[in-house]
């Protein structure tokens, strides 16, 4: 994903009309089609959050996570659309959900940078993380449509995958490749032709992909490699969707430094200040209506991780390019959904100055 960031905003800016002739023709493969897998497997980690002893699965052990992660949306939301409506710009208003976005991968390694191995705030983050992407997902279908929503096709098409995969599911199919080629084609039309995302295609599909009945939870290695269709679906996918990262970052990231402008600084801003600050308020409301931190959990760390979680890239990239159509608002916006990752670096610093050791 870095590389290709990288590689298009060196090429967008040295040779725009060559990058802008290679790219273009591969938007709807790139973003419609293939993204489908990574957000397929966003979706299988949350299946497995969800299972017994999983993550999510314990009410007492996710609150407080979940109600930061709702916190960490609505706060940067709500900062967007005041500043948006400040500046006069309330074309702008459309990318409200861009600084909701947490990047679960970088955000981690930023994690374990800053905090010691063993400290909660790690799976605090990945909690709030795995929640950040589920109510993401509901966003993107809800208030995204890529074309017009037509109802009925949609819940036609959609409803007749979930069939296809429940009488797989029934049958004890243990290959993933009927659900998801079968299934998941059906769905994608759906999604397709109804005028939601089709990026989300497998995101009702995969829950009917048999699993384990149990979920080994954050950080545990199960002693076996697990070998149920939803963990060969990730096994299988995680190298290609690798690749598909790089080609979206390529296809998507490349934007004139040049450009940037009052959206690329309400994006940056509301992922820097609005994620921490949301983060902090839900957390502490949480514990106001009778849920408790995690023991080891100061309040500078929960403001240092929700610094950490202020890194959108991917998913706010994503977001980018279904808010605005090709233009200088959506080269702004994916400029400011790049610069998130300088949230990284703020919370190292952040980290050193309340005196986090991770020794």
């Amino acid at each position: 994903m870095v590389t290709g960031a990288l590689l298009a905003l060196l090429w967008a800016n040295t040779d725009p009309a060559g990058y802008e002739a290679f790219t273009h023709p591969l938007h709807f493969a790139v973003n419609d089609i293939a993204m489908a897998f990574f957000f397929g497997l966003a979706t299988k980690e949350i299946v497995e959050a969800t299972a017994p002893g999983g993550a999510l699965y314990s009410l007492r052990r996710a609150a407080v996570p979940v109600i930061a992660a709702v916190g960490g949306m609505a706060g940067p939301a709500l900062l967007y659309v005041a500043m948006s409506t400040m500046t006069g710009r309330p074309d702008m208003i459309r990318g409200w959900a861009i600084p909701c976005a947490t990047d679960i991968a970088f955000s981690y390694m930023v994690a374990r940078v800053v905090f010691p191995a063993t400290s909660p705030a790690i799976p605090f983050l990945l909690l709030l993380a795995i929640a950040d992407d589920a109510l993401g997902l509901i966003l993107l279908a809800a208030f995204y449509p890529s074309a017009p929503v037509r109802p009925l096709p949609f819940l036609a098409l959609v409803g007749a995958a979930c069939l296809v995969a429940w009488f797989l599911r029934r049958r004890r199919t243990r290959s993933f490749w009927p659900y998801v080629l079968g299934a998941g084609t059906i769905s994608w039309f759906g999604f397709h032709v109804g005028g939601l995302h089709p990026a989300l295609a497998l995101v009702p599909i995969l829950p009917f992909v048999p699993h384990a009945a149990r979920d080994a939870g954050l950080f545990v290695e199960p002693l076996r490699p697990k070998h149920d269709p939803l963990s060969e679906f990730e096994h299988w996918w995680k190298v290609p969707v690798e690749f598909i990262l790089f080609a979206f970052a390529l296809t998507n990231a490349g934007v004139p430094v040049t450009a940037a402008g009052m959206t690329t600084w309400i994006v940056l801003a509301a992922l820097l200040v609005g994620k921490p600050v949301g983060i902090a308020a839900a957390t502490w409301l949480a514990e106001r209506v009778g849920f408790r931190r995690s023991e080891g959990l100061p309040w500078s760390h929960v403001m240092v991780l929700g610094i950490t979680a202020g890194i959108g890239f991917t998913v706010a990239l994503f977001f980018t390019t279904a808010s605005f159509s090709p233009g200088p608002t959506l080269d702004q916006a994916k400029l400011g959904a790049l610069m998130s990752v300088s949230a990284g670096l703020l919370a190292i610093g952040a980290g050193r100055l309340v005196g986090i050791r991770r020794l």
